[in-house]
């Protein structure tokens, strides 16, 4: 699934740092060297590793088969074990009472219920088989850019640790401004490069950036809905933009936070734009977005600039006995690229006119929509 067929969820990053001299060889000996270790019967909770994206065996990476073009592409496979907290209790219990039994106390210190607690932890866990989980990686070399089949801080946080321990790299979460000074400067992209730090890098106008995603998703409506769809995006033509079946609207934050979730075949419902007169900025959209006789569907993530589900145009599941396996892969991540790169257009042909004079006409426009909508 994801990089190789059927539909693609992912997350992107900037690679923090400088690739090291003859790169193909660094990349080649520390692949190999941090490649998945099948170890099972452990009582270590978890396990990481790279392994083939085509394989999840294979960990060897013969005639370097994660180089295709100019991408590296391979996986994180992670390993994952838990105990069922009612078995551990169950357990634990046991072994309390056996050690009273033993003993003759009648009743146990502090210090031997955890050691108890830990002992009986630990020989549940070197019992108990690990469930593997696979997140396909496209490393674009060139533009320093990593694309991450996974949405979970949790996975994204050991990502970011098994990376910079493998490759003394740093990984920033991807945002469509400032992209050349967070890829370039090390410490400008500090902030994003830490596993527990996962926001996006700020913008330099001090606008914030959870709320600007938000705030580009809801003019994206407007549009879509001014020209039946069309936008002109600057040296990329016309490209036509749907909302359909499902937006979700949301105000304030915390346990203060609002939320509105519209759905149906199209998203032009009464309490979408009902929310929006109320204050609501839309966080998650499904969008089909054509151009070029392509077309792509998603659910796009604004507060994060991250895509969900995301089905590729037709061409790019073109199957035979003949085929060539990496022109296809290729030709996925090059229509996966695009629809991104669409998105990050779109994005900056906004953040242009918010940041400029013209902005407070465009929200005149707006606020009219929004309101012809109620009275429709």
């Amino acid at each position: 699934m994801g990089l190789l067929k059927g539909s693609v969820t992912f997350s992107r990053y900037r690679i923090v740092g400088a690739l090291p001299d003859h790169f193909p060889e660094f990349f080649n000996e520390r692949i190999r060297r941090y490649a998945f270790q099948t170890v099972w019967r452990t009582t270590d909770e978890k396990a990481a590793g790279w392994t083939s994206v085509e394989n999840g065996l294979d960990t060897d990476f013969p005639y370097a088969s994660y180089a295709q073009g100019r991408y590296m592409l391979f996986s994180l496979r992670i390993d994952r074990k838990s105990v069922a907290p009612s078995l551990l209790r169950l357990r634990i219990l046991e072994a309390e009472r056996k050690q009273l039994a033993e003993s003759g106390q009648k009743k146990l210190y502090r210090e031997q219920r955890e050691a108890i607690q830990e002992s009986v932890r630990l020989e549940l866990l070197g019992k108990t088989l690990p469930v593997p989980a696979f997140h396909e990686i496209c490393w674009s070399v060139p533009d320093n850019v990593l694309t991450f089949c996974c949405l979970s801080d949790k996975v994204v946080g050991d990502l970011q640790e098994l990376f910079r321990e493998s490759f003394s790299l740093g990984l920033c979460p991807y945002a469509p401004w400032n992209a050349e000074e967070a890829g370039a400067n090390p410490r400008a992209a500090a902030a994003g490069s830490s596993s527990r730090n996962l926001s996006l890098p700020p913008l330099q106008s001090g606008i914030e950036p959870l709320t600007i995603g938000r705030e580009f998703l809801t003019w994206l409506w407007f549009k879509s809905e001014e020209r039946n769809g069309m936008i002109r995006i600057p040296d990329g033509g016309e490209s036509e933009v749907v909302f359909v079946r499902r937006l979700v609207l949301e105000s304030g934050e915390g346990e203060y936070a609002e939320t509105v979730i519209c759905q149906g075949l199209h998203a032009d419902l009464k309490e979408g734009k009902e929310a929006l007169r109320q204050g609501k900025k839309i966080t998650t959209a499904r969008l089909r977005v054509a151009h070029d006789k392509a077309e792509w569907e998603f659910t796009f993530k604004a507060n994060r600039f991250h895509f969900q589900s995301m089905k590729l145009p037709s061409v790019a599941e073109s199957e035979g006995e003949e085929a060539d396996q990496e022109g296809q892969i290729l030709d996925r991540i090059y229509l996966i690229e695009k629809a991104a790169g669409m998105m990050d257009q779109l994005f900056r042909l906004f953040l242009d006119l918010r940041l400029s004079e013209g902005w407070g006409k465009e929200q005149a426009r707006m606020q009219k929509w929004i309101a012809q909508a109620k009275a429709d």
